[in-house]
């Protein structure tokens, strides 16, 4: 098949439902991708924070009485 300059430079004209489809099923990729991305981060930090020793409370100061 040759190539010419009307192949590269003029491409068909998309219905504007076609465009508004195009877009959707972009942008739902796209939020798809973060929000599994979101979930894997999740998991990993879970899994490192139960990995780790549960911190012991702190010890409770006592004051000494007023003199006075």
């Amino acid at each position: 098949m040759t190539e010419t300059k009307d192949t590269f430079f003029k491409p068909e004209k998309l219905s504007p439902q076609a465009k508004a489809e195009q877009t959707t099923s972009v942008a739902k990729g796209i939020l798809e991708s973060e929000a599994a991305a979101r979930q894997k981060k999740t998991e990993k930090l879970r899994a490192l924070r139960l990995a780790q020793p549960a911190p012991e409370p702190p010890a409770k100061k006592t004051r000494a009485p007023k003199k006075g």
